[in-house]
């Protein structure tokens, strides 16, 4: 019961902290929402157009086929410079310019240029362009063949190849993949929600580490003592503080991402216990934490950096995919990267307990071995302080 009231003091003054409001409530689900607009699933880029004035119907035609796209949206401007200096910003993916005379230039069967603009991580989008063009350079080569062929104008040939190409049967093209398309089946929010959780679970545990020490500092370690309780019981309820600190950050994320954005978490008795055992991987080490350093500053200050640094290391920050092999296996010297294993075979592969007990067990493992050296050294420090 002395433990259960420890911990639930440590929850309180988690909950009373104004700063906390911002770095444990909205910090993580605005974190999720930026991932997911940038990469998510529903995500369509956005091209800057400027047509330029004399670019003619065909400049126009060129616009509205690239427009009536579902996975591009476009934004106008009203010059080059503004498209170009938008790019540069990261405000749209890309710009394309329709310059004067492009329907002149197309009419007389001269080359017409089409002005691309991208950073160097967008040049993809460079393919929309390109298909839209080749499928109005194809109609005017069969307008102009008509016309030449047949003596018709120019003008009359075109609407009637316009006409008569959707009527045309399309060279069919089988594709295959090769190989597993990791992240097909996520949802716009599911890649960026799951790393996240990660993330600041470990983060709000380490920086709770500061906790420990003011309450020792304080001597309200000593002053327990001296009344009818163990030095186990403060042990306990420091550790059960921690824990039921990164418990509450992990729900509340869970709960307002699968409520404001659908996030699929996966099996939810998986998902329940990688939380479970992360949450104790995070309360073991911000009791470690605790009992290393001599002031709360250098704690909360050592605190962001180590947690950052191993969230980065452990595939919060990129995807582990991303990493390369020998990569890989140095990031699963971190309790994150197997979290987030277990939670890539739950939501991608819809695994469920049977499938993540690897990495349940490695997890358990972490937990065991983090929280009793962390209580033995608390149990030491608290009369040593």
């Amino acid at each position: 019961m002395k433990a259960l009231t420890i911990a639930w003091i440590a929850l309180v003054r988690l909950l009373r902290d104004r700063s906390n409001i911002f770095f444990v409530f909205i910090l993580p689900i605005g974190i999720i929402v930026l991932i997911g607009s940038q990469f998510g699933g529903g995500f369509a880029p956005t091209l800057a157009v400027v047509v330029e004035p004399g670019a003619g119907e065909l400049g126009d035609s060129l616009v509205a086929s690239i427009e009536v796209r579902e996975d591009v949206s476009l934004d106008r401007f009203d010059d080059t410079a503004s498209a170009v200096a938008a790019v540069e910003r990261g405000n749209v993916q890309a710009a394309i310019v329709i310059p004067a005379g492009y329907d002149e230039a197309l009419r007389s069967g001269d080359v017409a240029t089409v002005g691309f603009f991208a950073r160097p991580d967008a040049a993809v989008y460079q393919t929309i362009v390109l298909a839209a063009a080749g499928d109005q350079a194809a109609l005017i080569r069969a307008a102009r063949f008509a016309a030449e062929e047949n003596g018709a104008a120019f003008d009359e040939a075109l609407v009637v190849a316009t006409e008569i190409e959707p009527s045309v049967a399309p060279v069919a093209v089988e594709v295959e993949s090769v190989g597993e398309a990791v992240f097909s089946n996520l949802g716009q929010f599911d890649l960026g929600a799951s790393s996240q959780l990660i993330l600041f679970m470990f983060l709000t545990g380490l920086t709770g580490s500061a906790a420990i020490i003011e309450t020792r500092r304080l001597g309200v370690a000593k002053r327990m003592l001296s009344t009818p309780t163990t030095a186990g019981e403060i042990v306990l309820g420091e550790g059960l503080g921690r824990y039921a600190v990164v418990l509450v950050q992990g729900l509340y994320i869970v709960v307002v991402t699968l409520l404001l954005f659908g996030v699929d978490w996966g099996n939810p008795a998986g998902a329940v216990l990688i939380m479970l055992l992360f949450g104790a991987v995070c309360a073991g080490t911000a009791m470690l934490m605790g009992t290393l350093f001599k002031n709360d500053q250098q704690a909360a200050g050592m605190g962001v950096i180590i947690g950052l640094g191993l969230a980065a290391l452990g595939g919060c920050m990129v995807p582990l995919e991303f990493f390369s092999d020998t990569m890989q296996t140095v990031a699963h010297i971190t309790p994150h990267a197997w979290a987030l294993d277990a939670f890539a075979v739950l939501v991608r592969e819809d695994g469920t307990v049977v499938d993540i007990l690897p990495e349940l067990a490695v997890l358990a493992g972490f937990a065991i071995a983090l929280s009793a050296l962390a209580s033995f050294r608390l149990r030491r420090s608290m009369t040593t302080f």
